[in-house]
């Protein structure tokens, strides 16, 4: 989960589907399975299935950096960037099903929660 630069409501429902489409694929192009991918205005969600050999760290990095580049150079909105943070949990297979849901529905969630809301939730996440 990360979020867009000072979380600036910046993803477009009109390129959202795209971006979420470039950052499943930099997934799998880096080695990795993307489950879905989702989010709103600022920020995005990934359930990502990665080998033991990935680094966690290099594949955010180049998550952030290809899909920046990618909505500079095809979506045109040259204001984007994404915070420097991020958050990572690990999920049990069990609770993958729960998850891919949320992040599926992430649009239909009221958003009556501020980020740091939603991200303490995850954090104590049950399935």
């Amino acid at each position: 989960m990360f979020s867009t630069k000072d979380r600036v409501p910046l993803i477009a429902d009109s390129w959202a589907a795209r971006l979420h489409e470039y950052l499943g694929g930099t997934i799998k192009g880096l080695g990795g399975v993307s489950l879905p991918v989702g989010g709103i205005e600022d920020h995005v969600h990934l359930l990502v299935g990665l080998k033991p050999t990935h680094c966690l760290a290099n594949v955010l990095l180049e998550l952030k950096r290809t899909s920046s580049v990618g909505v500079h150079d095809e979506i045109g909105e040259n204001r984007f960037a994404w915070h420097t943070g991020d958050a990572t949990f690990t999920v049990s297979p069990p609770a993958c099903h729960s998850v891919r849901g949320d992040i599926k529905n992430q649009k239909e969630h009221p958003q009556q929660r501020s980020f740091r809301e939603e991200l303490a939730d995850l954090g104590s996440f049950e399935e």
